[in-house]
């Protein structure tokens, strides 16, 4: 089964990194948050990957095809240019970059990917955000009721310090997700190739009226996760992510 990721926004909130990057390269303890993305799908067995490229999508191209070279020790013969690589990282991966367009929306990235997925159900997740979930009970909900599209369905991250008060004393100060806020989405799909019909064109924000179709066809069902989710929006977004990693609290590494 093919894991397809979104990779091809501006990443305009996120300015202050993505002036030279696309928004998934940036890193989080000196690895893109794509790297983490992917390590953990392929924890869980998914190594097959499509990334659906637009804004500096070269960037991620040249990383995919120095990546072995640049987590090994290498000999170089100058004489002829071969490459040999010595001991290093080696994970089982193939990925398939493919260049969606600059301006196209998230819903014709997806369509656009369609060639690429074998015409069978498939992972979809964005390229921006890590979570400790499992891969594989995603799938298992997802074949239990037989729909077109599974959406995870995660609490929101406080953006600010929450507070429980008596009076004018502070009880309880937290950063946790916001459990009595409701759910939101947290980018985690499976999915059947039959949505590629709910998407009319490059313009089709997946979003807005695929999911909003979806829904009102009783054909997306809702995997509710309370689990470690976390998006990377903004700076403040990329230092708790960054924080997380360097302090060994990382929840998404699970590998």
């Amino acid at each position: 089964m093919r894991v397809a990721i979104l990779a091809g926004g501006l990443g305009t909130r996120l300015a202050e990194e993505t002036e030279t990057i696309p928004k998934p390269m940036v890193t989080i303890g000196g690895k893109p948050i794509l790297w983490h993305i992917m390590k953990t799908y392929a924890n869980a067995g998914f190594q097959d990957f499509v990334v659906a490229l637009g804004y500096k999508g070269e960037v991620i191209k040249r990383y995919m095809v120095e990546y072995c070279s640049l987590a090994s020790d290498i000999k170089v013969t100058l004489s002829d240019g071969t490459v040999e690589l010595h001991d290093g990282e080696r994970d089982d991966w193939t990925v398939e970059l493919i260049d969606t367009g600059l301006m196209t929306a998230t819903g014709g990235r997806i369509k656009r990917l369609a060639p690429y997925l074998d015409d069978g159900t498939f992972m979809l997740t964005w390229g921006d955000g890590v979570s400790d979930l499992d891969p594989d009970d995603l799938l298992a909900f997802h074949r239990s009721h037989g729909k077109l599209c599974t959406l995870t369905a995660v609490r929101p991250p406080a953006r600010f310090g929450h507070l429980t008060l008596d009076g004018e004393r502070i009880v309880e100060f937290s950063e946790k997700p916001q459990t009595g806020e409701g759910w939101i989405n947290g980018a985690f799909f499976v999915c059947e190739p039959e949505i590629f019909d709910y998407i009319e064109g490059d313009d089709t924000q997946f979003e807005h009226a695929p999911l909003e179709t979806l829904a009102k066809d009783g054909q997306l069902m809702a995997y509710r996760y309370d689990g470690f989710w976390q998006c990377m929006d903004t700076l403040r977004d990329r230092k708790l992510l960054e924080k997380l990693w360097e302090t060994g609290q990382a929840p998404w590494k699970v590998w």
